[in-house]
Order: C-alpha cells, then structure tokens, then sequence
C-alpha cells in the first residue's frame, strides 16, 4: 500500500468531474500560446480563432447527430440546462404554463424548476420506481394540453439508471411540448442521436469526459426558439453573448474525439469493473445491495447500499485509506443530506439514505484499483458493523 512514504490514491469519483486527458492538455497549451484572438474580430488573429471554434462545433455536432448551428457553447452542464428550462418556458408561455420533469434531476434542473415555480408556471415532479426509472404511463398521464417542456434527464448520476428516452421522445411527437434531457452524465459513454430520440434541448459538460471545467453545450433543435440568458454581442447566433473560451472549446473538442474512439472499449472495461467489485465483495461476505439495476445503467457509476453502516464514517475511512469516492451528486457534497434520488427511489424511511456509497469509474482506473478499493471497502464495512 505504501510506496516510498507514499500512499496509492486511488480516484473513483469520475462521475463528479474527471481527470483532463493528456492529449486535451497539450492541444490547449498549444492554443493558449498560439491563439489569443477574439472569434469576433475580422483581422487574422480573429478568423484564426474562429475557425478553431467552427472545427470544434462540427465535431460536438456530429457526436450526437444534430447539424453545427444547432450547438450553443455555454460554461457547462448547469448553464446548459438552465438556459434550455428558462429560455423554452419564457419563449413557449403563450401555449401554456406547464412543465413535467422528474424527482431525481440533477439540481440545475431541479432547482430552476423551483424557481419557474415562483415565477408561475407550474411543475409536475414524476415519481421513480425502485431502480430509479420513471413510468411511461405516469408521463403520459402528465401530459396536458398546455405543457410546454417536458426535462428528464438522460443517465442519473448518482445511481446511473437510464430513462426510456427514445420512448418519451415517441409520446413527444404528437404533442406541443419541447423535450429536454441533461445528457451531462451519459454524453460520451451512451450513444446519444438527437434525430432518433426526438429530443429539442440537449446539456452536455466537457469535464464529465476528461475535458476541462467551465465549458459544455447546449443542442437547440433548428426550430426551437429560446430566450437568451445572456445579453451583449452577438456571439453563438445572438444566443448566447460573451467572448468565447477557445482553448476549453479546443480542448472539449479533443475530449470528444477521444471518447467516440473509446467509447465501446469503456464501456466493457466499465462493465467488467462492476462485475470484479461486485464479485470481490461477495467473496468477503459483505452485506450490501445494488442501488439501480447492474444492466440498465451507464457502466462507469456503481451506487451500493452497506446495511448497518453510516455514510460519513464510510466516505472518511476510504479516503484515508487514499480511495476517493462519494455519496452521491457532488454538487452537495461537504452536505450529507439524504440524497433526493435515493429519496425518491427509496422513500424518506428508508436507511438506503445513510449507508450508500457511489463509485465510478474514468479511462486511468485499473483492474488492480477496483480490487484493491474493493478490498479495502469489505474491510471498512466489517470494522464499522462491529
């Protein structure tokens, strides 16, 4: 375990952010010495960095099969969703006030339903089965004659369930409402196509796929007209105003590149790291349960329940022992509140709530990480119980 004084730290909390790939950092250093232009000037330093912008919208656009000028750079995920719930509710409130989403939502979806709340639109929150899936049924029930957007997202995080999204797009096809889906957690690892789905709106962050922070895209379907949130030039087709961040769009492009090279090789790595941690755990004879399903779920998040254990004391123990994991959504952590998924998925009741632990997994995690974390965990688990 320890090596010249130092211990092995071992990081399993992709699915709050991840480690940005060699190859993304060289190419933006490479830009940042090179480019400093502003896309919106016409000298040459400009148009240099424009067409490095272009280059970069034609490859994020091709990833999920949507046409260049249906991409709005945006600061990442959060940005993207809430420019996607507040700009189609305010252009669309003519039709009618009323949204659908889900109870597990990431909370820049969540809490921006909150806030179109107070600014009277009304929401309808659909309820999850136990794995964590919504009923088709239920939205369909939803559905009314003045629902103007219906959210849900793509992949959860904290537990990885995937929703039926193609068939929300089916129920979708025939009525009014835009369909958004925050795509943040499974863009990269699921194969994700706009036109297949029939979804409006679509979030993405570069940092979920080894590119940096502060920089992701928001998908508008060529009809979709949305209220900006951001007033100023005339930047993103007037869309989204703001000086463009060049090396993190170059950087996000080259994230993309390499996750479509990788992405089925990941996802069977992903897969098999399931199966050794499940199995390793098993043979130590450690109680615990799936949150989720093994199968309908993204391969890189592995949410576990350890009956009779506390979250807190769990996520203190693996990182002292150098393994970084969570209990959940990052954006709360440093809060050990009750997860709102697993509330949803389990009930305010249920000890699910104080004894889960989420680990994922990213394109430097070894075999010999997951036996090792795995390992560790059976040995925390039997202290604790004791």
């Amino acid at each position: 375990m320890i090596e010249g004084g130092t211990m092995e730290r071992i990081y399993l909390d992709h699915a709050a952010t991840t480690p940005m790939h060699p190859r993304v950092i060289e190419i933006m250093m490479e830009v940042m010495n090179k480019n400093f232009g502003n896309p919106s000037s016409i000298h040459s330093f400009g148009r240099e960095a424009r067409h490095y912008i272009d280059l970069a919208r034609e490859t994020l656009a091709r990833s999920i099969g949507a046409k260049e000028n249906e991409i709005i750079f945006t600061s990442g995920g959060t940005e993207a969703d809430n420019m996607a719930l507040f700009g189609a509710a305010e252009s669309n409130q003519h039709k009618g006030k009323h949204i659908i989403t889900t109870q597990v939502e990431h909370h820049a979806v969540l809490h921006a339903c909150q806030r179109l709340e107070k600014m009277g639109f009304e929401v309808t929150y659909l309820p999850v089965d136990e794995i964590g899936e919504i009923s088709l049924d239920d939205l369909s029930t939803a559905l009314r004659e003045d629902t103007v957007l219906v959210s849900v997202m793509y992949g959860n995080n904290e537990v990885g369930t995937l929703q039926p999204i193609k068939e929300i797009g089916e129920i979708l096809k025939s009525h009014q409402a835009l369909f958004h889906t925050d795509a943040v957690q499974a863009y990269g690892i699921e194969d994700i196509n706009v036109n297949e789905m029939n979804v409006d709106l679509l979030s993405v962050s570069a940092h979920k796929i080894n590119g940096p922070k502060g920089t992701g895209f928001l998908y508008v379907r060529d009809k979709v007209k949305l209220v900006p949130r951001a007033f100023g030039g005339e930047q993103e087709r007037k869309r989204r105003a703001g000086t463009e961040n060049v090396a993190a769009i170059v950087g996000f492009q080259e994230a993309v590149k390499i996750a479509s090279e990788e992405r089925l090789v990941k996802r069977e790595k992903y897969q098999g790291f399931k199966k050794t941690f499940v199995e390793k755990l098993a043979a130590h004879n450690i109680e615990f349960s799936i949150n989720g399903l093994l199968e309908k779920s993204m391969p890189h998040v592995l949410n576990l329940s350890f009956p009779g254990t506390n979250v807190e004391a769990m996520l203190v123990n693996l990182d002292l022992a150098g393994i970084a994991v969570s209990s959940g959504s990052a954006c709360t952590a440093g809060s050990i509140e009750p997860s709102h998924v697993l509330v949803a998925m389990f009930g305010k009741e249920s000890d699910v709530l104080i004894n889960s632990i989420r680990f994922s997994f990213g394109f430097n995690t070894t075999e010999d990480q997951i036996i090792k974390t795995a390992e560790e965990t059976a040995r925390i688990v039997s202290r604790l119980k004791k």
